[in-house]
């Protein structure tokens, strides 16, 4: 069963779920946008038998409260130094890591500053390759090359509940699998107030993300950590070609395309645990015995 807890980190109140028993091979997992640790209701269980399971809330999204002075910078940098005092603040010395649209560009931060600490990666549409962008992201791009007004205000149509649903639902064979309180409550957290500014700022800021890609991408072939790609093959945002391209700086990726969109788990959550067992069975258990 899952544990619901805040911790204090850096200043924040940072909200996070845990399963399973800490003498366990730990997985943290990192969400991305607009969502929060409630995307893993449905995975933390299966994986709780065999590990320590972790989910925090990125600062901006979820439950997590963040530090009213020093006001805190909305960017990937520091999303991924909280991560960092994170898992020092629970005691994660050494474990996987799970990232998905954000949390990837955090995770891979970590593993870049802390190698030794990342045992393994599981990447669930958790892109590192400028093959693996869509033209989904051409508005957020155009932002980039000109942060004007005008390019911030168009970004605010990605906010609505009607976007939110249509990441949850877009490339699902069958919409009545996408349970509508995934949605409802991202959409929800999203409309707080003087949330809209912080989601605009780390459009902005995922410029930094793309020019780091190289930097990721030497972390993978010198340290050539085990890594399997798990994504959803009709994300609108995310192509397969990300997915498949770890395999030019790790040929022992391994790499599995699903029928389905960019939130994997809403549909495929026993077939990603499975995998993941059966994955992280053969190279962090084994490695560990």
């Amino acid at each position: 069963m899952a544990r619901f807890n805040f911790i204090s980190v850096n200043d924040h109140r940072l909200f996070y779920r845990e399963a399973g028993d800490p003498k366990n091979p730990a997985i943290l997992l990192l969400h991305g946008f607009p969502s929060s640790s409630h995307m893993f209701r449905d995975l933390i269980p299966l994986l709780a038998e065999n590990y320590h399971v972790i989910a925090p809330d990125l600062p901006g999204f979820g439950f997590t409260e963040v530090r009213s002075a020093p006001p805190f910078k909305f960017g990937f940098d520091n999303l991924a130094e909280v991560v960092a005092a994170f898992t020092d603040a629970v005691g994660l010395s050494r474990h996987a890591i799970y990232v998905f649209d954000y949390g990837a560009p955090v995770g891979f931060r970590l593993a870049l500053a802390r190698p030794k600490q990342v045992t393994a990666i599981i990447s669930q549409n958790g892109n590192a390759y400028e093959e693996g962008l869509s033209e989904g992201w051409n508005p957020i791009q155009t932002y980039w090359r000109e942060p004007s007004d005008a390019h911030r205000a168009a970004l605010r149509a990605f906010l609505t509940l009607e976007a939110t649903k249509w990441q949850y639902v877009h490339g699902v064979a069958d919409e009545s699998a996408v349970a509508p309180e995934s949605y409802t409550l991202d959409a929800a957290l999203l409309a707080r107030p003087g949330n809209d500014e912080i989601q605009l700022d780390l459009f902005l800021d995922y410029a930094s993300n793309v020019a780091l890609y190289p930097a990721f991408q030497d972390y993978f072939r010198r340290e050539r950590p085990p890594l399997h790609a798990i994504w959803g093959r009709n994300d609108p945002f995310f192509l397969p070609a990300g997915a498949e391209a770890f395999a030019k700086d790790n040929p022992k990726a391994e790499i599995r395309l699903l029928d389905t969109g960019h939130f994997a788990l809403e549909t495929h959550s026993a077939e990603i645990a499975a995998r993941m067992k059966d994955f992280l069975g053969r190279c962090v258990t084994a490695a560990a015995a």
